[in-house]
């Protein structure tokens, strides 16, 4: 077998260009599956680090499209009575917020004004979501109980508004359509992702004032949830939706949404699509076995002379068969080699370009040297045992 070996190496270095041709299939194969595996892989560790762990823990709760088309005959409403019924019979939450929201215009003396969506909110509704406050305070306590007219301004409204930066403590006028409503600035939110809230365009204020002045109807638009446990936050999401459907007889009644479903959908969809790549860039393997093959029938068509005498000295057909295998994978290894790291080398420089994290997919890796040489014994066993089959005396005349 070392013998073999030496051999097969020496012949690789007396033809260079061909050698190189059969490496380069190889080499191209290995390299894109690797490339592609560890830019999916590290597509979706950006995607997920661009979230963090904020809002992991957050369900949100809505009408489903059956209510707001007025198609069910089950009258939900997210009262109170609706708030208790989860606390009993959904376990693992944590807290459990309501929320109002109305598309409002706000308006400065001055006539700048920016419309947006206003929410009205719970105590500790923000800080329990993930937000955090660029300048000022949060709402307390009793500006819930009591409707305080005071608001906190998503950072991207507060940039249009006050361009200054000096927006807290300012007064603003909120413009419903049918009143206003003299409000002052406490606070404006810091530019973040906060899972399942708005920290860029919306506007809070706190929810008794909504239920005092605006609406006295206490029933949420939107619920969110906070749970115990984040690792669980997809199946509570599951048992919220079937708690409603079981009681209520109808599907689609209320629309539950979570980051971490929606996490789990672009891990899901991103990994699919890197599979289907990956299984694309391993054809390239199989075309490059095909040329190896070719070059193989090429070198025992032009070692006839050789393969006779070696024959006429006694070799067997397996040695003969074994010389040209081991250097049909001889090749396919060194090429897999050579493109593992062209692989490992380009999705480095990739990665650092796109300023994505940089994670090898070492299943990938092995997965495709062991391809690699696979692919390298399958089509060079054709023209091994065409070696094998040679009659010495008609390799000899041949010559």
């Amino acid at each position: 077998m070392f013998e073999d070996l030496i051999n097969a190496l020496q012949n690789f270095k007396q033809n260079k260009v061909r050698t190189f041709l059969s490496l380069l299939g190889i080499i191209i194969g290995v390299a894109s599956v690797i490339i592609i595996t560890t830019l999916g892989q590290s597509a979706t560790e950006s995607v997920t680090a661009t979230f963090g762990d904020s809002g992991l823990d957050q369900l949100q709760i809505s009408e489903g499209f059956v209510s707001r088309r007025g198609q069910s005959s089950y009258d939900l409403s997210f009262d109170e009575d609706f708030r208790e019924d989860l606390w009993d019979n959904i376990e693992g939450l944590k807290t459990i917020y309501y929320v109002n929201k109305k598309s409002c215009t706000l308006r400065l003396t001055d006539g700048t004004e920016a419309s947006v969506t206003v929410r009205g909110i719970e105590h500790n509704y923000l800080e329990s979501a993930g937000a955090a406050l660029e300048d000022g305070e949060w709402f307390s306590v009793s500006d819930d109980y009591m409707g305080a007219q005071k608001i906190i301004l998503g950072s991207d409204t507060a940039e249009s508004m006050f361009p200054n930066g000096d927006g807290v403590g300012q007064k603003i006028v909120l413009d419903t359509g049918e009143y206003t409503y003299g409000f002052t600035v406490i606070g404006v939110l810091e530019d973040k992702d906060s899972g399942m809230v708005d920290t860029a365009e919306d506007a809070y204020f706190p929810r008794g004032f909504y239920t005092k002045k605006i609406n006295a109807n206490p029933e949420a638009d939107d619920i969110l949830v906070q749970v115990l446990d984040q690792d669980e936050t997809s199946d509570i999401e599951d048992a919220i939706t079937e708690w409603v459907e079981d009681f209520s007889g109808e599907e689609n009644l209320v629309n539950v949404r979570s980051m971490a479903s929606m996490l789990e959908k672009v891990d899901e969809t991103l990994g699919t699509i890197s599979l289907l790549l990956a299984g694309v860039a391993a054809i390239s393997l199989l075309v490059g076995g095909i040329g190896i093959m070719n070059i193989m029938i090429v070198t025992v068509t032009e070692r006839r002379k050789e393969i006779g005498i070696r024959k006429a000295l006694g070799a067997t057909p397996t040695a003969i068969k074994s010389q040209f295998l081991v250097e049909a994978a001889a090749i396919t290894i060194i090429g897999g080699t050579i493109g593992i790291i062209v692989g490992i080398i380009l999705s480095a420089v990739a990665t650092y370009i796109m300023d994505w994290s940089f994670t090898i997919q070492w299943g990938a890796v092995l997965f495709s040297f062991a391809f690699s040489a696979l692919v390298g014994l399958f089509f060079g066993y054709n023209p091994a045992a065409r070696a094998a089959r040679l009659d010495p005396v008609d390799a000899l005349a041949s010559e």
